[in-house]
């Protein structure tokens, strides 16, 4: 079912899916750095 869906959004709107994919992967990168800010201060103080 969720596929399914996940696929009439990309075929209704594909602008609108590789908006949100992008938000998200910049999301999951911004998350990344900010941890590995965190562990090398933890461990560089």
């Amino acid at each position: 079912m969720g596929i399914a869906l996940v696929l009439f959004f990309v075929i209704a709107q594909p602008g609108n899916a590789a908006n949100l994919v992008s938000n998200i992967v910049d999301f999951l990168r911004e998350s990344a750095e900010a941890v590995i800010t965190f562990v090398s201060n933890v461990f560089t103080s």
